[in-house]
Order: structure tokens, then C-alpha cells, then sequence
């Protein structure tokens, strides 16, 4: 396949290769979020956001597998290094227990592994004073020993946000509100208080400014003469930097000084879950370097390939065995992908080629103003396209998979667009031409 002349090509979809595929796995799978009969052939032609189905179809992908394909399919940037490794076996190591050394020394091995990862993450994040990393397998459990190094340095209770989504262990579930099927039924982290993400444009409409004594939600809930929660109880705040699953919203700057003025005056943990929006994909490295607000702790995982929590190492628990995981600092091929995608990030600019075509995608939508499309919104290639109706927003990603193109929908009535970060000035205008002429298609 050359990535510089593909476009998509597709007979049936989902052909019939794809439908049969799909029901025999589902004869073993549980039921769980299958949004459409997309089948990639690991054996056929792919790179970049161009891929094969078992049809062969070409398709080309706008959802990066949720961001954690960044640079998408086979793609040359990491591709050229992982040839060159000796695949062992086992790949998985009890990585808190041993160590694995990709070569000599461990400042430049030619294969950096666990370590090496680690210490690329304490270097990208070292503008917060962040030394310390703990890895781990998802970004689920990320959140997870986020959460847990917090509550080790005191406090139980925690404020989490509407619509937010965080993972679905039963400590990460307790944070999620996104869906009500998320969480019924299942217990919970007792103390959590939900309040408003404020993603207003102008007045605040959403609830979370007040006329209270301290003007916001959370800042009236803590206020020492008519508030009801002891700011020494609380542990946590956890905040998507843009929110993923509950619509990709972006916060608003005035809401953001709010939460890091709450920070200062009673030195509570913020943390900030990166699992979906870090690793470049806003068009900086995190998409909280956006805002004006100094996180305590990152969660990272997605683009990362293996799951990171990060933070100072005052944060973390000193105690020996407090934290540890099988598999998370012993998984070696996907540190060892994840080292090469901050490679690639610095060595390719990455960071401002996901701004440029983010912007190329933004203006080419705003241009061409579809009257079904309410908002365009989103950092770097973290897009969102918002429509008057779920209906609408779900005709057209069924439009746009029909001519070879795969988004996602994410909130209510939201279709997000998560190209590789090395998209091409090509590549996006062939993808916003499909979703637009499918976009007409369902007016």
C-alpha cells in the first residue's frame, strides 16, 4: 500500500466475510460496546490511517482505535525499530519484581524497554516537577493507583465531574458520569461529589458558577463559614483536560482558574486523566498544558500502549509493596512502543502537525456549515462534530463507514475524529470530504 496515493475502496460494507466473522465471535464474546461490523485483516495491506478489511475493503480510519493507535496502522516512524527487535518470550515479565534490559547502558540500550519509558515520561512531564512513574496495564488501572496515591496522602472523599468517563474497574467506575450503564448496580467508592463541567462559551449556564461565598460549586461546599464538606477530607479532584466519552467538551478557561484557585487554598490533588486526550493528540504533549493548572498527578495509557500514573515522588507511598503489578513495568514490547512514539512525537514535530490539520479539519467543516452540524470543536486531532440529533449523529457514521471512512460517536449526539497524529494534509481532506458528502447524504 503507498500511503501517498490510497484512498478508500469499498464494495460492501460490512461485507459478508465481516458479517460471518463477527457472529462466530460472537458465539464466545460478552456482550460489550461492538459499534459496528469493522473486521481488520492483520494480513493485509495497512499503514498510516489506511487499513484492509477481510472484504478488502480500504478504509480509511478516523478513530486511531480510540487514540491508542496514534501513528495508526504499521506506520514507518516506530515500525523501522520494532522490525529491528528481537522478539522474545516471553514479551510480558512480573516487570516490579525483575528487570528487562533491551541492551547496554540503560541511559541509550538500542532497544529501550520499561525503564527507558519511564524515564522519557518523567522528562515530558518534568515542567510539573513530575519524577516518578508507575506503570501499569490500562489506563483504567492508572486511574486506579492515581486514585490510591492520593487517598494514601490523606483524605476520603473526592469531586469528579459530570459527564466524565474514567474507566471501568470498580474504583475507576465509581468516578464515570457518562452512562447509567456504566455504574447500576455495581458498589461504589463511597464520598465521590459530582458537580458541573463547565464548558460554557460566555456565561456560565451549566450550574457550576453560583452566588454562593465561594462562587462555584466546589469552592462553596468548602468554604470554612457556610460550606458542609471538611476541605481536610478531601483527597482528590479528577478532571479531563478535554472530556472524552461525555461529548469531547473543553473546559472553560474561567471554570479551570476556579479549580486550580480551589487547588491552592486547600492543597488538594488534581488529577489529570490523560488516558484519551495525552501523548500529543490535543497538539501538546498533555492536553492540560492547554490550561492554566498544574496537576499533582497524569494518567496515561491509549497512545502510551501500557498504563502510567505520574507524579512527584512526595505523592507517591514510600512504602515498599504498596503499589505493584504484575505485568504493567514488565510488558516490553509496548514500552518499548511506547519509548519510540515520544521518539517519533519529538523527532516528527508531531505536536504541530496535530494542531495544523486539526485546524485544516475544523475550518474545512465550518466552511462547507452542514445545517444538521451544531458545533465543531476540539484541540489538535481530538475532534468533535456535534449534531441536532443522536439519530442524525448515528445515520452518519453508518453514512461515512458505507464510503470507507470509520469514526466514533462519543457523548449524546457527538461524532469524534481521532486521525493518526502524522495525518497528512491529504488524508484529512479526503476524510472531511467523505463525512461531509455523508453528512449530506442523511440531511
Amino acid at each position: 500500500m503507498d500511503r501517498e496515493t490510497a484512498e478508500p475502496q469499498v464494495r460492501d460494507m460490512p461485507g459478508q466475510k465481516a458479517r460471518e466473522w463477527a457472529d462466530y465471535h460472537h458465539q464466545f464474546a460478552a456482550p460489550t460496546t461492538y459499534v459496528y461490523d469493522f473486521v481488520w485483516d492483520l494480513t493485509e495491506d495497512a499503514e498510516g490511517p489506511f487499513c484492509t478489511d477481510v472484504d478488502g475493503n480500504v478504509l480509511l480510519d478516523f478513530t486511531s482505535h480510540v487514540a491508542a493507535a496514534p501513528l495508526g496502522y504499521n506506520n514507518p516512524k516506530i515500525m523501522d525499530k520494532i522490525d529491528e527487535f528481537p522478539l522474545p518470550d516471553p514479551t510480558k515479565i512480573a516487570g516490579q519484581d525483575f528487570y528487562a534490559a533491551g541492551g547496554w547502558p540503560p541511559e541509550d540500550p538500542e532497544f529501550p524497554g520499561p525503564t527507558q519509558l519511564m524515564e522519557r515520561l518523567v522528562d515530558v512531564t518534568s515542567h510539573y516537577d513530575m519524577d516518578t512513574v508507575f506503570l501499569s496495564n490500562s489506563g483504567a488501572e492508572a486511574v486506579e493507583n492515581a486514585i490510591k496515591i492520593s487517598y494514601n496522602r490523606g483524605g476520603h472523599r473526592a469531586f469528579n465531574f459530570d459527564g466524565a468517563f474514567h474507566g471501568r474497574t470498580l474504583g475507576a467506575l465509581s468516578l464515570n458520569r457518562s452512562k447509567v450503564a456504566h455504574r447500576k448496580g455495581y458498589p461504589e467508592i463511597p464520598g465521590i461529589v459530582s458537580v458541573p463541567y463547565c464548558s460554557c462559551e460566555g456565561q456560565c449556564e451549566c450550574g457550576w458558577k453560583t452566588n454562593g461565598p465561594g462562587g462555584n460549586v466546589i469552592a462553596d461546599k468548602l468554604d470554612p463559614g457556610q460550606g458542609v464538606i471538611d476541605p481536610e477530607e478531601v483527597s482528590y479532584i479528577i478532571l479531563e483536560p478535554v472530556q472524552g466519552e461525555g461529548g469531547y467538551r473543553v473546559p472553560n478557561d474561567e471554570f479551570i482558574r476556579d479549580i486550580a484557585e480551589i487547588q491552592d487554598t486547600y492543597d488538594i490533588n488534581v488529577i489529570a486523566d490523560e488516558i484519551q486526550s495525552g501523548m500529543g493528540r490535543t497538539g501538546e504533549m498533555w492536553a492540560v498544558d492547554h490550561l492554566d493548572l498544574e496537576p499533582d498527578v497524569i494518567t496515561s495509557a491509549k497512545a502510551l500502549r501500557v498504563g502510567a500514573t505520574i507524579s512527584r515522588s512526595d505523592v507517591f507511598p514510600e512504602e515498599k509493596g504498596r503499589l505493584s503489578s504484575t505485568w504493567g513495568a514488565g510488558d516490553v514490547l509496548s514500552s518499548l512502543q511506547g519509548a519510540l512514539t515520544i521518539d517519533a512525537i519529538h523527532e516528527h514535530d508531531l505536536l504541530t502537525n496535530a494542531e495544523e490539520r486539526g485546524r485544516q479539519t475544523r475550518e474545512l467543516i465550518a466552511d462547507a456549515a452542514p445545517e444538521s452540524v451544531v458545533d465543531v470543536r476540539g484541540r489538535g486531532l481530538m475532534l468533535a462534530v456535534e449534531f441536532d440529533t443522536k439519530d442524525r449523529r448515528e445515520a452518519v457514521v453508518d453514512a461515512a463507514l458505507s464510503r470507507g471512512l470509520l469514526t466514533l460517536g462519543c457523548g449524546y449526539k457527538t461524532l469524534r475524529l481521532l486521525p493518526p497524529l502524522d495525518v497528512t494534509e491529504r488524508e484529512i481532506d479526503l476524510g472531511v470530504n467523505i463525512l461531509l458528502d455523508a453528512i449530506e447524504d442523511v440531511a
